[in-house]
């Protein structure tokens, strides 16, 4: 197999933030990639631009070093780091000031795409737009990537996108969320809308329910400022898996195209009905063989969650009565994020009840093994009689598709050049995010006013062993989090 390149036109990319944490795991490590795989014309350059006092030769030094560090030596040719090198270029620039902004300006050239990623706090998007714009160094096709959290809540998500687009058109703004670019997410759309197998079943009529899990073994880390006014509600569930379930139940967009896409997504997020606090379960793990959450964050009065795990409806007639259900968690059991779809068992069976009954079982891998599993009923080999069992069709796409699957774009390297085409399918639109958030804020206000308290989960568990109930007492239960 090979890997099809998508040639691209030449461009500035203008980092601000650029010697944060981010730019340093993600973004750049990215940026190399796709030089090395041919995507970034001899004309394309990337700026830096912090507050952070250096040189163009010692940010370059600063990004080879977190190439190496975050990337696997077999990818870290000395011969390639050194080309992409030349590419870079650092201008130390005062987000609230005026220091840097003449020279940036100096540095990004007209004629060619520009775009400017925020790879910093939200609290600074408004005041480097300002700046952008006041000294001009911008055109008026420029476009404009920002990172989430896209506000706390309905209010500030408001006021973040009243902010941005004073300055600019919607069509210029990639509200990035990284799950919607990884390999497997969008192939649920491909399974979908590309086969006539699965999309007459997506519905009521032949699927039961539907579990979404995001599962983490590490805990806050060096977050916990962040993570305690957060929490796993804001952090996961109002974004990554808010988007996960809309690719999951959304309707066949009339073209695959970022317009027709994103208003899909939208109609589910509207869809969604309030939750019952009977249908939520929120959990912090405990302290064990490491620290637990409070030791974590540094707060022995916290009530944010570190799990939580729910069942919504989407109020609609594809959905009308089959369940979604969504679990995130840090320091559980293993690393696993799939949506599993699980199908109703067969109107009537024509085996003896001996035989046992099954139902199909369709789960999409996110991580850490990318690919397609379908659980399917056959006949159990010998000659005890017809006794029935389960066995997967498997697709674990690195060994289906061979070493360059393996190797396939990650997410950020995928989204960055949807930015430079200037391909929004994969970012989420203002008002799908005040969409969101409109049906989140109830949810937290709800157990902020009745002050509910966290359940304590043992590190390295599934969870809070109510959340096992959740599914329970609907005769159901949840897929097992368990390594690949």
């Amino acid at each position: 197999m090979v890997s099809r390149v998508i040639p691209v036109d030449p461009f500035d990319l203008i980092i601000f933030g650029a010697t944060g944490d981010l730019a340093r795991r993600k973004i750049l490590p990215a940026l190399y990639r796709r030089f090395c795989d041919g995507q970034m014309p001899g004309e394309s350059r990337v700026i830096g631009a912090a507050r952070t006092e250096m040189d163009t030769a010692s940010w370059r030094d600063a990004v080879a070093e977190a190439i190496t560090e975050f990337l696997p030596a077999k990818q870290c040719d000395a011969d390639s780091i050194a080309a992409f090198r030349d590419r870079l270029h650092y201008v130390p620039v005062d987000a609230l000031g005026d220091d840097g902004w003449a020279d940036l300006k100096t540095l990004v050239r007209p004629g060619v795409i520009q775009a400017y990623y925020f790879s910093v706090a939200p609290s600074l998007f408004g005041a480097l737009a300002e700046r952008l714009q006041a000294f001009e160094v911008c055109c008026d096709t420029a476009r404009f990537v920002v990172e989430k959290p896209f506000g706390r809540d309905l209010e500030t998500a408001r006021d973040l996108n009243r902010t941005l687009a004073t300055y600019f058109h919607e069509d210029q703004i990639y509200r990035i969320d990284h799950y919607l670019g990884k390999e497997t997410v969008q192939n649920l759309m491909a399974i979908r809308f590309g086969n006539t197998l699965f999309e007459p079943l997506w519905n009521t009529q032949y699927i039961d329910h539907v579990q979404i899990t995001v599962a983490e073994t590490v805990g806050v880390g060096g977050r916990g400022s962040y993570y305690d006014r957060a929490g796993a509600m804001r952090d996961m569930v109002q974004n990554h898996l808010m988007q996960l379930l809309c690719l999951t139940a959304m309707e066949p967009p009339s073209r695959f195209e970022p317009a027709a896409v994103r208003d899909e997504k939208l109609k589910v997020i509207r869809a969604l009905d309030p939750v019952d606090p009977g249908d939520i379960v929120r959990g912090q793990y405990q302290a064990g063989e490491t620290p637990g959450y409070i030791e974590d964050v540094e707060n022995p009065d916290s009530r944010t969650e570190s799990y939580i795990a729910l069942k919504l409806h989407v109020a609609n007639w594809r959905w009308n009565g089959t369940p979604f259900y969504l679990r995130t968690g840090k320091r559980l059991k293993a690393r696993r994020s799939e949506i599993v779809v699980h199908f109703k068992e067969t109107p009537h069976s024509i085996f003896d009840a001996d035989a046992g009954s099954r139902a199909n079982v369709l789960s999409i891998r996110l991580q850490p093994d990318e690919g397609i599993d379908l659980r399917v009923t056959i006949k159990e080999p010998g000659p005890g009689g017809m006794r029935l069992i389960d066995v997967p069709l498997d697709m674990s796409f690195a060994e289906a598709l061979g070493p360059e699957a393996a190797d396939a774009p990650d997410a950020y390297e995928r989204l960055i050049m949807d930015v430079i085409r200037g391909n929004q399918t994969l970012f989420m639109r203002g008002d799908e995010v005040e969409a969101a958030w409109a049906w989140t804020d109830p949810i937290i206000a709800g157990w902020t006013d009745r002050r509910d308290t966290p359940l304590p989960y043992e590190t390295g568990s599934s969870g809070p062993e109510d959340a096992l109930m959740l599914m329970h007492r609907d005769g159901r239960r949840w897929r097992e989090i368990a390594p690949s």
